[in-house]
């Protein structure tokens, strides 16, 4: 064998020993939630315990900072810095998570113990995005221990605990570290294949922007008897509204709110032959649902979406005979960057106005977590496509964003670094829900990616 095969079977070893099942099962151990309150201590023992030593070994010089906004978690900084003038990459995860949701797992799995269960490792954070990280930093560990202690390149490492609260603080802080940061390329993992058995490089992210339609009409329900038929139901109004706004089959109808040239030819021709699946009876990919004229993949990493995620009038849990006073929906969009965002309010009240719906008013609106996307033809981007492949003997799938949401847009305004996102889950893993699990073969297949990756980074002039 040579250097470069020694590294991947080794690698390969410390997955098929169990070492790598081990370390991530005393990982998923610490609740390290940050949307349940109460667990501020666990996300910095997460730090402080599970990973700095751990890291330390690798030869990183490791701080651990307190978010410069208040009430959110800390963040990892690590430097390892062989020669300034060899590449350095930068390495992003996040060791939060999101709610534990303990009441809602099948029978026999907890959320903090990492359970094998046909052939699935379920534990909260397993997919997102513990699981992900710690694959990343094993395959640099069997780098370092191939290489005699060497890797040929430098690296950089940042591991945040707020990015399931949307990443709050992480903007200021790289802003405020951009020296201690800097970096040739981010590559990182998070999110999903497009199909379980396909390796995906991602580009960039789509973002999201939420509003909430909210109708009020009177300080009280009234008597469904005796004003049923009388008076407005502000639940059918807003119904009416959300229809104007998407047909039946889920075409959105503000117009303005799309990307106004269509699907940018770049990202049409890379995205031209891409499956789109793998969602394991979680949801179906319904053909004539979206955008007319699309193909699944266009539709999910080239278009914008419109998503009702939650809509109330009366209490449904104990409706009682009234005719309810308000209706709200809290609505959101996920948008590519050929959108311009600044035209998604007033486009919405212009269409309500038009549409006959004045009196439904837009709360809240705003973006969480802007897009970002690097050319598909990106130098660093294609030559990760071309390491993975040389790794794996198989084809690496590029698009030019993932279809959820990750903070690149900071990476790329404060370090003008591209984005290398290479995800290690499927679309069917759960993640956000009960019974979130990754896959043992996605996972063992990315350690031997990123293996191979890190190994070629010590080549690269």
């Amino acid at each position: 064998m040579n250097d470069r095969n020694a590294a991947l079977a080794r690698a390969a070893a410390i997955f098929d020993g169990g070492a790598f099942r081990d370390r991530l099962a005393g990982l998923l151990a610490y609740r390290s939630t940050s949307q349940d309150p109460g667990h501020d201590a666990d996300l910095r023992r997460y730090l402080e315990e599970g990973l700095r030593p751990w890291v330390e070994g690798m030869g990183f010089a490791v701080t651990i900072h307190d978010n410069p906004e208040p009430g959110f978690g800390p963040i990892l900084t690590g430097s390892r810095i062989e020669d300034p003038s060899r590449p350095t990459l930068l390495l992003y995860g996040h060791g939060d998570t999101v709610r534990g949701l303990e009441d809602q797992w099948s029978e026999g799995i907890d959320p903090w113990t990492l359970s094998e269960i046909d052939g699935r490792w379920y534990g909260r954070g397993s997919a997102d995005n513990k699981g992900q990280h710690v694959l990343n930093l094993t395959a640099l560990e069997a780098v370092l221990a191939e290489r005699g202690g060497k890797l040929g390149f430098n690296i950089k490492l940042l591991i945040e605990m707020a990015e399931e609260r949307g990443s709050r603080g992480l903007r200021e802080f790289v802003a405020a570290n951009r020296e201690l940061l800097a970096a040739d390329a981010l590559i990182a993992s998070d999110g999903p294949r497009v199909e379980p058995d396909l390796p995906t490089i991602a580009t960039g992210t789509r973002g999201t922007f939420h509003f909430d339609l909210v109708l009020k009409l009177r300080a009280g329900g009234v008597h469904s008897g005796h004003w049923g038929g009388l008076t407005t139901d502000p639940a059918i109004v807003l119904s009416h509204a959300l229809a104007s706004m998407m047909d039946r089959h889920g075409k959105i109808l503000v117009r303005d709110w799309l990307p106004q040239n269509g699907v940018p030819a770049a990202v049409r021709g890379v995205l031209a032959g891409c499956p789109v699946g793998g969602g394991d009876g979680a949801a179906t990919i319904d053909a004539d649902w979206g955008e007319p004229g699309l193909t699944s993949a266009e539709k999910i990493y080239g278009w914008n979406s419109l998503i009702v995620l939650a809509m109330t009038s009366g209490r449904p849990e104990n409706p009682v005979n009234a005719v309810a006073p308000e209706a709200r929906a809290h609505c959101q969009i996920r948008y590519t960057v050929d959108t311009d965002i600044a035209v998604f309010e007033p486009a919405l009240r212009r269409h309500l106005d038009e549409h006959g719906f004045p009196e439904v008013a837009i709360e809240n609106a705003g973006s969480r977590m802007p897009a970002s996307r690097t050319a598909v033809d990106n130098p660093w981007v294609l030559w990760a496509q071309e390491s993975m492949q040389q790794s794996l003997g198989k084809r690496v799938q590029i698009i030019p964003n993932s279809s959820g949401g990750l903070p690149g847009d900071v990476f790329v305004d404060h370090l003008g670094v591209p984005l290398v996102w290479i995800p290690h889950s499927y679309n069917g893993c759960k993640q956000h829900g009960p019974d979130e699990h990754a896959m043992p073969a996605i996972l063992r297949e990315g350690l031997l990616g990123f293996t191979g990756i890190y190994w070629d980074a010590g080549e690269r002039a």
